[in-house]
């Protein structure tokens, strides 16, 4: 029998993440956002609170949470401020790769000591020619002795200015394409890594995205993630874990959107009466509180699916487009009801449109996620 009921425990975490979105992050995002502030001051808060590592096993130091428990928290958290959660979730995404392909040593070495005080770690995939061709890698990794020498650049690279460690995708051969990746984890004091300055963002502004380049970094064969040719398969795995997510995340914003708008339609008055009195507004709000309840239902969906041991594959590329897509739309519905005041700074939905957007782009984009979904189906009826 399916049962969309929380237990007590999924309660607890849930009323903890939005105490913490309503009291920590939700009265300076604003400013954040104004200001391209980076707010470690909340991240520490977030991580003593045991809101980040969120996917790292409690044997490690994490809090080992489920997917749905992450999406419970990740969701609260976004309703405040997508840019802060971005940063704060972060970590589930660089560490990922280590819980998939380290061996039990490995994740000893890096994970409960990274858990044990504050730390920011960056997923280092993207790069600057190749956007969504994650086969297409060109930063090398060249093996010399017991090493081997990362040279190349990533972008867009999620508190990569602030990380101190790196999950790394090279290749050994560009030729090669996806058989010739691999995959590393690199400490962020390693000689030879240049960070680039903090990007201008147009939403998430709050969070810190850099680009990074790898100049003859020396890294030992120790430290590689997997076998030589192993790196395509871990990231991919990834992101079929992390993207579930980033539906909740988008999910957070189109709720906020729409409380924002339904409140606003309550007290705006347009010809003599309340505009949630007028056909047109109820109308609008319905559509949004229908996209919003689909968001989360799929991504509820897709992250019982992964907690069920099942690959995730299909079901969370249909969530986190869907929801995506759902966030930016009832935001920019959130604005036309909001009118011109909608469109100033004042006013909260203009910045949830712009931290909306992100959501469509960001592990995978949203056109990568159609074909990924129309190729799982195809498999179906092959």
């Amino acid at each position: 029998m399916l049962d969309f009921s929380l237990t007590p425990e999924q309660e607890s975490l849930q009323d903890l993440a939005r105490k913490f979105a309503r009291t920590e992050m939700a009265p300076r995002a604003a400013a954040c956002d104004k200001e391209g502030r980076f707010p470690e001051e909340i991240y520490r808060k977030a991580w003593e609170l045991g809101l980040m590592n969120l996917n790292v096993p409690s044997e490690y130091g994490g809090s080992g949470l489920s997917v749905l428990d992450q999406c419970l928290i990740v969701e609260e958290l976004a309703y405040a401020c997508g840019g802060m959660t971005t940063s704060i979730i972060a970590n589930c995404l660089a560490l990922e790769p280590i819980l998939l392909g380290a061996t039990p040593e490995q994740k000893r070495r890096w994970l409960a000591p990274f858990c044990a005080e504050y730390h920011l770690a960056s997923f280092c995939l993207t790069e600057p020619g190749g956007g969504s061709d994650a086969a297409g890698l060109q930063t090398r990794a060249t093996r010399d002795g017991d090493d081997y020498v990362l040279r190349g650049e990533k972008c867009f690279i999620t508190n990569g200015p602030h990380a101190s460690l790196f999950t790394v995708f090279a290749t050994t051969d560009p030729s090669l394409r996806a058989k010739g990746i691999v995959a590393f984890v690199v400490p962020g004091d390693a000689p030879g890594i240049v960070r680039g300055k903090d990007e201008d963002k147009m939403g998430h502004r709050a969070s810190s995205t850099g680009t990074i380049r790898f100049e003859d970094v020396r890294v030992p064969a120790a430290q590689r993630l997997g076998g030589e040719g192993e790196g395509f398969s871990i990231a991919m795995r990834t992101l079929d874990q992390t993207r579930t997510p980033i539906g909740a995340l988008a999910t957070g914003i189109a709720q906020a959107a729409l409380d924002h708008a339904a409140r606003y339609s309550l007290e705006r008055k347009s010809f003599g009466k309340p505009i949630s009195e007028h056909q047109a507004i109820q109308i609008k709000l319905a559509n949004m509180a229908q996209m919003v309840s689909a968001a989360r239902l799929l991504t509820w969906k897709a992250a019982w699916t992964i907690d069920r041991g099942e690959r995730g594959t299909l079901d969370s590329s249909i969530a986190k487009c869907v929801a995506s897509d759902s966030a930016l739309r009832v935001a920019d519905d959130a604005i036309q009801i909001f009118g011109g005041y909608g469109y100033m700074k004042e006013y909260p939905v203009e910045k949830l449109l712009r931290d909306a957007k992100l959501t469509q782009i960001y592990e995978g984009a949203n056109e990568i996620q159609r074909i990924v979904t129309a190729r799982e189906l195809l498999r179906r009826y092959a």
